[in-house]
């Protein structure tokens, strides 16, 4: 059996090739050449650009699979080149195909977490990169509804782990590595994002390889099983280094820098119910130890500081600029709570009577 894969680099790729190969299948990878890593020799590479049909119609010749994996370049235009090509066609897109995903001021009222069936983003005019992976969507199930191929998709979250091309971790573990006491977190650091550890993923699109009858014509959001929010998984990090951070709560109109590891200023949570229930999806690699294992390869592969990756992950590392940014926080919000009204206090809805007669009372604020 053959299997091509589109990518096959990145953080996903290493674990989907190695299940395909353990599954018997002689793998393909297809990808640009830009970034080669270390792979089983077997493994043969075709190079070429994936992002348009000539292209891929030159580099793939009169080449035929018995499954593909598509989890790089225009998804649009490589399900069109495949339709002849094979029998078994297996998506991955993002879920920015959500309405209010990436352009928050569509989003749906407190509609988590978000089922497959959530509005999508289907108006060029407002959000054209969400709508391109929409209608990429479209592109994979018309082959499948066509006939040409057995199709399932799958709409990914941030992934992290080893390669990925702009790592939050980094954005942790610098710090940690560079002496900073202090750390800035945007809304208290309770701020829930779907998130996915590279081999979970992988290990979800082997459950789609093993059950093609299961998942045909289906599309399948997919997560980490588990969820952390933003300061739990900064404490995951910073406890795997031995380290404590003395937390700076700010309003996320305020927190800028810290909006590279924070995240958005609302929860977008995918609903995985579905994958769970079809296909029997579980953590393989539990959210806590993915975290750490995650933070632990780039402490033990050091991006450049200002390299490749720090260019990518646009974190400018600007401590100065944070500490200014504290105290003038600290000096207003002082000056905030000497105009701010008196607490309310606490009083129970219910009675909790010392002695026969007693009123309820009221616990004084702060």
């Amino acid at each position: 059996m053959k299997a091509l894969v589109y990518g096959g680099t990145g953080p996903t790729g290493p674990y989907v090739i190695d299940g395909l190969i353990k599954r018997g299948y002689q793998v393909t990878i297809f990808h640009r050449g830009t970034h080669e890593i270390d792979l089983p020799k077997e493994v043969e590479h075709i190079h070429g650009d994936p992002h348009f049909v000539e292209t891929l119609e030159e580099a793939l010749g009169s080449n035929t699979y018995d499954l593909t994996i598509a989890m790089y370049g225009r998804l649009r235009f490589t399900a069109q080149v495949m339709q002849k090509r094979t029998p078994r066609f297996i998506a991955v897109g993002g879920v920015g195909v959500y309405r209010g995903w990436i352009n928050l001021a569509m989003s749906e009222p407190s509609r988590i977490p978000i089922h497959e069936d959530a509005p999508l983003q289907t108006e060029p005019e407002v959000d054209k990169f969400s709508y391109r992976m929409v209608e990429a969507e479209w592109a994979v199930m018309a082959g499948h509804q066509a006939g040409h191929y057995n199709a399932t998709h799958f709409r990914y979250p941030m992934i992290y782990g080893p390669r990925q091309l702009a790592p939050r971790e980094w954005s942790i573990v610098r710090r940690i590595l560079d002496g900073r006491q202090r750390l800035i977190l945007a809304d208290g650091g309770l701020t829930l994002e779907s998130r996915g550890y590279a081999e979970n993923m992988a290990h979800a699109l082997m459950l789609a390889v093993d059950k093609p009858d299961a998942c045909a014509g289906q599309i399948y959001n997919v997560r980490d099983d588990g969820l952390l929010d933003t300061k739990d998984w900064v404490n995951v990090i910073a406890g795997m280094m031995g380290h404590r951070f003395e937390f700076v709560e700010m309003p996320y109109a305020l927190a800028r820098p810290a909006r590279i590891y924070n995240g958005r200023s609302q929860h977008r949570v995918l609903d995985i119910s579905k994958v769970k229930a079809e296909l029997g999806y579980t953590d393989i690699v539990p959210i806590e130890k993915a975290v750490e294992m995650s933070a632990r390869y780039y402490l033990e592969n050091r991006p450049k500081p200002g390299g490749e990756t720090e260019q990518q992950l646009r974190d400018p590392f600007d401590y100065d600029a944070e500490d200014r940014l504290i105290e003038k926080y600290y000096e207003l919000a002082n000056q905030v709570r000497e105009v701010a009204p008196a607490a309310l206090g606490f009083r129970h809805p219910y009675s909790h009577p010392k002695k026969p007669g007693e009123q309820p009372t009221v616990t004084p604020g702060t």
